[in-house]
């Protein structure tokens, strides 16, 4: 992965606008909160291959990024995005990571099903 360049990342997005797309979603903390303090509580999201379709595609930011992904009823959204990969198979992979490069954020998207 490399650091994001927003115009490239747009035309990324850009390429799967208007198709139904496989896409993985996962937010965490993760054990690094338990690490640091036993106290805190770890939290976590994820999706894997969940479809959708957007009519628009936008990163917007300075750094860390935000994408944003508008469907018919709604929004799927990114927020803390740092890297971003355009894999051979055409899957677009965007990451968000903190200071110490432990990974907090992962938006993927992918016109054919992720590996499980």
């Amino acid at each position: 992965m490399k650091s994001i360049d927003r115009q490239q990342v747009q035309s990324h997005l850009d390429r799967f606008l208007d198709q139904d797309v496989y896409f993985h979603l996962e937010t965490s903390n993760g054990s690094y909160a338990c690490l640091e303090d036993e106290r805190q509580m770890s939290v976590c999201a994820f999706i894997r291959n969940g479809r959708l379709r957007y009519d628009r595609g936008q990163i917007t930011g300075e750094g860390p990024f935000r994408v944003g992904l508008k469907l018919d009823e709604g929004w799927v959204y990114a927020e803390g995005l740092t890297d971003f990969e355009m894999t051979d198979e055409g899957q677009l992979l965007l990451g968000g990571y903190d200071d110490e490069g432990r990974v907090t954020i992962a938006l993927e998207l992918s016109l054919m099903p992720f590996t499980v």
